[in-house]
């Protein structure tokens, strides 16, 4: 996300580890490319979109634990430059099939439904996978390009084959989120016959408040812009912090609510986060519905729901700087604008 502005002191980047992993996925890559032999698209890709801080970890989180998909786990986040190396490597270290006797279960942990600014623990727990998305992508400035000029400068169909990749070396749908392409789903859609896409909404009032908090606890203020650069970015970024998030929110919000409009049903899911706290097990199986459509395969019968039966919203106001009141009109006015 954001890497430019100062972080408090506990979200800063460490330069040895930095250094390191690139040198590692440096050398690697070629490793890497061996493997993209094995990427036909046999399993469905379900991208989650929407705003930041609208509950799409905990989504993640949950989604995971079901069983029914991969996913970026924190040890294959390490390997964002050869992902399909990292993935022979997890499935050596924490695949059941490959422990030869007990020698290692360290890597093995429960997933939990707690994070901090999208950051989750335990090496088996979901990762955001940003630098992977990355390598891919044209963005500097914005991390949003126009289609044309997404579609001439990106790297679509190395991430197409990488994702395939990564899919049939775990045999499953493969999950992660895929927020910084909020503004361009048409054009990562187009590379997939097989895609899932779930918009994480959130009544806006709360949404704005978890990215203002998120805002102070990454920088400490709540001034600083937090998260990717959308297009509206240089017309926001200054603003008043409750505008500047409001419009950041609001126009999210439109840009995944145009992109999937273009999807057939069975590419799309809306997950409301206050509902989906209420009722988990209906949107598994909203989305089991969906790969199974695309898959040709009931998967049903072998996928029953043994996950939580709900989880507690966070949904009520904390913050002194501004009221509930004020955030509402804030997000109607940029709605209206």
């Amino acid at each position: 996300m954001a890497a430019s502005e100062n972080r408090t002191e506990e979200y800063v980047r460490v330069p040895t580890l930095e250094a390191l992993l690139k040198d590692l996925n440096s050398n690697l890559a070629e490793a890497n490319d061996a493997y993209l032999d094995n990427s036909a698209e046999r399993f469905s890709k379900i991208f989650l979109m929407g705003p930041h801080r609208s509950g799409s970890t905990l989504f993640m989180q949950w989604l995971a634990s079901s069983g029914l998909v991969a996913y970026p786990t924190n040890l294959l986040s390490r390997f964002f430059g050869a992902p399909l190396v990292g993935a022979k490597i997890q499935q050596l270290l924490t695949d059941p099939r490959f422990n030869f006797r007990n020698e290692i279960l360290d890597f093995n942990s429960d997933i939990s439904f707690s994070s901090d600014n999208g950051k989750t623990k335990g090496a088996l727990a979901p990762n955001e996978f940003w630098y992977f998305w990355r390598r891919f992508l044209p963005f500097e400035q914005l991390d949003y390009s126009p289609a044309d000029e997404l579609r001439q400068k990106a790297d679509l169909p190395s991430l197409r084959d990488e994702l395939n990749t990564l899919a049939n070396i775990f045999e499953k749908p493969f999950a992660m989120k895929a927020m910084i392409m909020n503004q361009n789903i048409p054009e990562l859609a187009e590379q997939f016959e097989k895609s899932l896409f779930i918009w994480i909404r959130r009544d806006p009032v709360f949404n704005i408040q978890s990215a203002l908090e998120a805002r102070k606890r990454q920088y400490g203020d709540i001034r600083t812009w937090y998260s990717f650069k959308i297009k509206e970015y240089p017309a926001l970024k200054n603003l008043d912090p409750l505008e500047s998030v409001a419009g950041q929110i609001a126009a999210i919000n439109r840009s995944v609510e145009q992109g999937i409009a273009m999807l057939p049903d069975q590419q799309r899911l809306v997950v409301q986060y206050e509902d989906f706290c209420q009722r988990p097990q209906h949107y598994y199986e909203e989305i089991v519905r969906r790969l199974e459509k695309q898959s040709g395969v009931n998967l049903m019968e072998h996928t029953k729901y043994c996950g939580e039966q709900s989880f507690a919203s966070t949904n009520r106001w904390r913050l002194t700087e501004y009221s509930q009141d004020e955030a509402k009109r804030a997000y109607e006015e940029q709605c209206a604008s």
